[in-house]
């Protein structure tokens, strides 16, 4: 992803050469050194101070041709110091406003990252989680056979293992609580919507113990026979297979 990020920086990068003095001029700068400066402290890291300079550009300068890349890189400065909701209200002016822009496939996958980003682990909110995947879900599907759309689809399918790990957490929750048909609920959603995540294996499994418990013996052999043509050698069948005998 790192190699991804960095391509805007070097695309809309600037020769950092004799254009901006040692002391900083308090009279109106042009948005070439404006952006001069705000670049030079993006690479240092200096990602507040890079941003506020990117944003004097649209301010100060909203016609002129800095201003449209100055957008893309305040954005940018915006994400490196994680102040996502400000990164995404740039990125989202960008697309708006800038729709043929040669760097608006980069524009739409950040704002994916930033969502990404932002994802809590499986037993926590998934509140961005959506986000993430309309986003990402948008850089596939409008700029397809672009380093971008080969990685959002990566982060997309991660995605639905985050959702799918906590259906997975909460039916845990419920079957170990004695809640079986909330459980099996939560069991049912990995096994419909899910099927392509690493928990396919366990949920089928479980839908196998709680139709065993419930004594619903026809439905938990036909949950054991799916587990066994698809995953013969998984572990969760060998146990699935040992509960219906």
């Amino acid at each position: 992803m790192k190699r991804v990020l960095i391509v805007l920086c070097l695309s809309l990068g600037v020769i950092l050469g004799g254009c901006a003095s040692k002391k900083e001029d308090t009279s109106l700068m042009s948005p070439e050194l404006l952006y001069t400066k705000g670049y030079r402290r993006l690479i240092k890291h200096k990602y507040k101070q890079a941003a506020e300079y990117f944003e004097r550009i649209e301010i100060e300068h909203p016609y002129s041709k800095w201003a449209v890349k100055a957008k893309l890189m305040g954005a940018y400065a915006h994400y490196k110091k994680e102040s996502y909701d400000d990164a995404v209200m740039s990125l989202e002016r960008f697309i708006k406003f800038h729709p043929g822009n040669d760097n608006i496939a980069y524009a739409y996958y950040l704002r994916g990252i930033c969502y990404y980003d932002q994802i809590s682990t499986s037993d926590k909110d998934q509140s961005n989680t959506q986000k993430a995947q309309d986003a990402l879900g948008a850089v596939t599907a409008l700029f397809p056979n672009t380093e971008y759309a080969e990685d959002a689809l990566k982060k997309l399918n991660l995605t639905y293992e985050y959702q799918a790990g906590q259906e997975m957490e909460i039916g845990r929750y419920y079957l170990n609580n004695g809640s079986y048909l909330s459980a099996l609920n939560r069991f049912q959603t990995v096994v419909e919507k899910y099927q392509t995540t690493p928990h396919i294996e366990e949920a089928l499994y479980r839908e196998v113990e709680i139709y065993t418990l419930l004594g619903l013996t026809r439905e938990a052999k036909k949950a054991a026979k799916v587990l066994n043509l698809n995953y013969p050698d998984s572990s969760w069948n060998k146990k699935a297979q040992k509960l219906i005998k």
